[in-house]
C-alpha cells in the first residue's frame, strides 16, 4: 500500500502545488513559454505511459473469483494501454470493487492483500481475499396476507422461499425467490398484490441476517371486456377465439392462448393482447387488443425437383380471408414432367375452445408414370378440428376419372367416407433436431349406386427425428396399411398400395413394386409395409452427407415379398428447404437390379 501514498503525494505536490505557484505569473509567460510547458507535459504522459496489466486472485472459488474479476475496473482495461496514473487510480478502488462483489453472495467480512508490481514491461496486480464467515439467515418471515395464500402456486413459492434459516445469504437466491412469490400472485389473478414490508437486515459483526417480507394480495381479478381495436372482421367473428369462459379469474396463460390463436389464424401481422388494470372496476380487468391485417392476398411461385414426378413449377393464391367472417380460399396449381394438378379448396373458420373448420375442395390430376396413367377429379368436404393434440379430420371424397395400370384401361367412381388422426411436433420444423410426425387414416366406401367398389382400407405413417451427436441426426420412418375390398381393379390408382421412389423404398422407381398381374406389370397392392433408417452427418453448416437403407412390399394377401435398397447421399440445407440427392441400388429384390438417382427437396416431417 505505499504506492497508494507515493501517487497520492505525487498528486498533490505537483498539480496543485504548480497552479498555486503560476496563478500570479501567467500574464507574464511568453507564448514560447506555454508552448514549452505543453510539450513537457504531453513528454511526461508518454513516458507514464504503461503496459496492459495481468490480474491473478486467490483465495476464492471459480464462483466468488468470476464474480470479483466481472466487478474489476481492471479487468475491464486489462487489455488496453493505460497511464501510470489511470492504472495506480483503478488500482486503489481494487479491494473495495472485490469486497462489493462478494457481498451478494453473503460474504461482508472480506480481507484482502493486494500488490502491484512492475516486471520486464509489464504490470501484475495480485489479490489474496480471505472471504471470511458468510452471513447466515438466522430469522426468516415470508408472509402473504389475504386471499392469495388459499391459491396452491402461491403457498408453494412461500414454502420454496430461499435462502431458508441456517443458510448461506444469497441476493440471487433472494431476488429470484421474492419473484417467484410475486408471479404466482399476479398468474392467480393478484394483479394488484403491494409489498408492504421488503427488508433483509445483515449484521456484520455476527455474520447473520434477518428476512422480512409481506405481501398484501388484495382481490382477485376476473377477466373483463374484451376491447378490439378496428379491424377487417366483425366483432362477434373475433369474439369466437377468446378461450376463457365468462367471469373466469385471469389467467396470463390463458392471455397468452388468446395472443397465439390470433396470430396462428394468420389474419394479422401483429396481435397485441393486454389487460388494462388501471380500468379495471368490480376486479374485472378489461383486455385490450390492438390488431394489424396482414397482406390480404399472397401469391406463391417456385420451382421443385422430384425424380417420382420429373421437374416442376408450381404457382399459388393464398385468400387470408374472403369476406369480414373469416373464410379463406386457397388455390395452387403444378404442373410437372409426370403430374400435372389443380387444387382449391374454400375453408370455413370456427374458432372456439377447440378450433375447428368446414373445407370444401376440388383437385384435377392427371399422372403419367411408369406404372399407370389417371385423369380423376376428386372432390371432398370435411370438417377439421383439434382433439387431445391431435387434428382430427373427418369428412366425404368423390373421385371420379378414367386410369390406366399394366396395360388395363378403367373408369371408376368411388363415394367413400374418411377419417384422420394427425400430430406434429419439432423443434424446428425447416430442419428439425428432435421431432416426430404421426398419422392414422381410415377409409370406408359402402355399396351405393355412386361407387363402383365397396371398400375398407386402414394405413399408419410416422417418422422419428433426434440428433445423436453434434451434427449427427437420425431418421427413422415407417408406413403400414390394409385394405379389404369387394373389386380391386375397380379402384383407382390413388386408393392403391405401391412401394418405390424418393419418399418409399429408394434404389427402385416410382411405384415399382407391388402385385403384379399375369403379365409381369405391377398393379399395386392390398397391403403396404415400408420401413426406413437413414444417419445423416453435417460436416459444414449447409452441407452434409447420408447413408440409409429402406425395405418393404406393396403386396397381397400371403404374397409378402420385401425388397431392399441401401445408399448413400449428400443433403443441401436451401434457402427453400432441404435439398436430397440419394444413390441407391437395390440388395435384395426379384426385379432387375442397377443403381438410381433420387432427388428430392422439402421438409423432413
Amino acid at each position: 500500500m505505499a504506492l497508494r501514498g507515493m501517487v497520492t503525494v505525487a498528486a498533490v505536490r505537483i498539480i496543485p502545488g504548480h497552479t498555486r505557484a503560476s496563478s500570479r505569473r501567467t500574464s507574464r509567460m511568453s507564448g514560447f513559454t506555454v508552448i514549452a510547458w505543453l510539450v513537457a507535459m504531453l513528454l511526461v504522459c508518454t513516458v507514464a505511459a504503461a503496459a496492459p496489466v495481468a490480474i491473478t486472485i486467490e483465495g476464492l472459488d471459480d464462483t466468488l473469483k468470476q464474480a470479483a474479476l466481472a466487478n474489476l475496473s481492471l479487468q475491464k482495461y486489462s487489455d488496453r494501454e493505460l497511464t501510470r496514473a489511470q492504472l495506480e487510480r483503478m488500482f486503489q478502488q481494487s479491494e473495495t470493487q472485490i469486497s462489493k462483489a462478494l457481498e451478494p453472495y453473503g460474504y461482508y467480512n472480506v480481507r484482502i492483500k493486494s500488490d502491484l508490481q512492475e516486471a520486464n514491461g509489464k504490470y501484475v496486480a495480485r489479490f489474496t481475499v480471505t472471504p471470511g464467515s458468510p452471513a447466515i439467515v438466522q430469522e426468516s418471515k415470508v408472509v402473504v396476507q389475504g386471499d392469495g395464500l388459499k391459491r396452491r402456486s402461491v403457498q408453494r413459492a412461500v414454502e420454496r422461499f430461499k435462502p431458508s434459516e441456517g443458510e448461506r445469504l444469497d441476493h440471487g437466491q433472494y431476488e429470484a425467490s421474492k419473484g417467484a412469490v410475486e408471479s404466482a400472485l399476479f398468474n392467480s389473478g393478484y394483479l394488484k398484490a403491494k409489498a408492504n414490508k421488503r427488508r433483509v437486515e445483515v449484521s456484520r459483526a455476527a455474520n447473520s441476517a434477518t428476512i422480512d417480507l409481506e405481501w398484501d394480495s388484495g382481490p382477485r381479478f376476473r377477466f373483463g371486456k374484451v376491447r378490439f381495436s378496428e379491424s377487417q372482421f366483425d366483432p362477434d367473428f373475433l369474439q369466437r377465439f377468446i378461450p376463457w369462459e365468462p367471469e373466469e379469474y385471469y389467467s396470463p396463460d390463458q392471455l397468452l392462448n388468446f395472443q397465439q390463436r390470433l396470430v396462428d389464424a394468420d389474419y394479422f401481422a401483429s396481435v397485441s393482447a393486454l389487460p388494462n388494470v388501471d380500468e379495471s372496476q368490480d376486479n374485472k380487468v378489461p383486455i385490450d387488443v390492438v390488431l394489424t391485417p396482414a397482406k390480404r392476398s399472397v401469391y406463391t411461385a417456385g420451382v421443385f425437383m422430384s425424380t417420382d414426378t420429373g421437374p416442376g413449377v408450381r404457382v399459388g393464391l393464398d385468400r387470408r380471408w374472403v369476406n369480414r367472417r373469416g373464410h379463406k380460399l386457397t388455390s395452387e396449381i403444378s404442373f410437372a414432367q409426370r403430374l400435372q394438378e389443380a387444387a382449391s379448396t374454400y375453408k370455413i373458420p370456427m374458432p372456439g375452445r377447440h378450433d375447428r373448420s368446414f373445407n370444401f375442395g376440388a383437385t384435377y390430376r392427371d399422372e403419367d408414370t411408369e406404372s399407370t396413367k389417371s385423369r380423376t377429379a376428386r372432390f371432398a368436404t370435411n370438417e377439421t378440428r383439434q382433439w387431445h393434440k391431435f387434428t382430427r379430420t373427418l369428412g366425404l371424397q368423390y373421385i371420379a376419372g378414367d386410369f390406366e395400370v399394366a396395360d388395363e384401361t378403367a373408369n371408376s367412381n368411388v363415394l367413400f367416407a374418411e377419417g384422420t388422426l394427425s400430430r406434429k411436433e419439432a423443434n424446428n420444423l425447416s430442419f428439425p433436431r428432435r421431432g416426430y410426425s404421426m398419422a392414422f387414416t381410415t377409409r370406408f366406401a359402402p355399396e351405393s349406386p355412386a361407387t363402383d367398389t365397396s371398400f375398407t382400407q386402414v394405413t399408419a405413417d410416422g417418422k422419428w427425428i433426434r440428433t445423436v451427436a453434434r451434427r449427427q441426426r437420425v431418421l427413422l420412418r415407417a408406413s403400414v396399411g390394409g385394405m379389404w375390398v369387394d373389386d380391386f381393379n375397380a379402384l383407382p390408382p390413388e386408393l392403391r398400395f405401391f412401394a418405390g421412389g424418393d419418399r418409399s423404398i429408394r434404389g427402385f422407381d416410382y411405384q415399382a413394386l407391388g402385385t403384379t398381374n399375369a403379365a409381369g406389370k405391377v398393379i399395386g397392392g392390398e397391403f403396404l409395409a415400408v420401413a426406413s433408417a437413414e444417419y445423416e452427418y453435417y460436416f459444414m453448416e449447409k452441407w452434409g452427407a447420408a447413408v440409409f437403407v429402406d425395405g418393404g412390399d406393396a403386396f397381397r394377401t400371403g404374397e409378402f415379398d420385401p425388397n431392399i435398397g441401401a445408399g448413400i447421399g449428400a443433403r443441401w440445407r436451401s434457402p427453400v428447404g432441404i435439398v436430397r440427392v440419394d444413390i441407391a441400388a437395390p440388395v435384395q429384390s426379384d426385379l432387375e437390379t442397377g443403381i438410381r438417382v433420387h432427388i428430392s427437396l422439402g421438409p423432413d416431417l
